[in-house]
């Protein structure tokens, strides 16, 4: 999961705006982060709010990471950015809506239906789809929603965190997390990698 962030731990101020809260050397080794995966995946939040293209263009690949999707209810506009060719392009939804999925076809992705609870899309089993095609690595960049929906349920095994020196105040969260009942039941991490990039810190 990578998550580029201010010193106070915000993503983007409250009504989204985000770019760019880190410098080019973050973005563009946040590229290379990415050439590496086998897929790289986002939420619907985001391509409404970034309509991000979630390719590798900063450094030079000799492949793209096939593009994913998180959509329960098949909210992604046909001419998203991340359905441009070239490229695999997978959305995963919740519901089976013909008449929503039809748009997203005929732009060349390929839906997916894995329903789970509360109307989302079930993300374990989603892991499990593509490791059977084949992705080792998923690199995610999504927001605060999805962020926590895969970290309250253990499904993330690595964090890439750019740290911005800035100061943001309100705004949105890496994660969105329950309150915690005591301190010790906070989820630890080790630290593997701390290296200035540009202005910003990666760890």
């Amino acid at each position: 999961m990578k998550v580029a962030a201010s010193l106070d731990g915000r993503t983007a101020l409250p009504d989204g705006t985000s770019q760019w809260i880190t410098g080019v050397p973050a973005r563009t080794d946040g590229h290379a982060w990415r050439r590496r995966a086998a897929a790289a995946r986002t939420g619907i939040g985001t391509v409404l709010e970034d309509d991000p293209r979630l390719d590798v263009r900063r450094v030079p690949a000799q492949r793209q990471p096939m593009r994913v999707g998180v959509d329960s209810a098949l909210q992604t506009p046909a001419g998203a950015k991340l359905l441009a060719p070239p490229g695999e392009v997978l959305v995963y939804a919740a519901l089976d809506d013909p008449a929503r999925a039809a748009p997203l076809r005929d732009a060349g992705a390929r839906i997916v239906t894995l329903p789970g609870e509360d109307g989302k899309v079930a993300l374990a089993a989603m892991l499990r789809v593509l490791a059977e095609r084949g992705v080792n690595e998923l690199h995610v960049e999504a927001g605060h929603k999805l962020n926590g929906s895969l970290l309250r349920t253990g499904l993330v095994d690595e964090l890439l965190l750019y740290i911005a020196p800035l100061l943001l105040g309100q705004g949105r969260e890496i994660a969105r997390l329950p309150a915690l009942p005591a301190l010790a039941d906070a989820p630890r991490w080790a630290f593997h990698d701390v290296a200035p990039v540009g202005q910003d810190l990666r760890l």
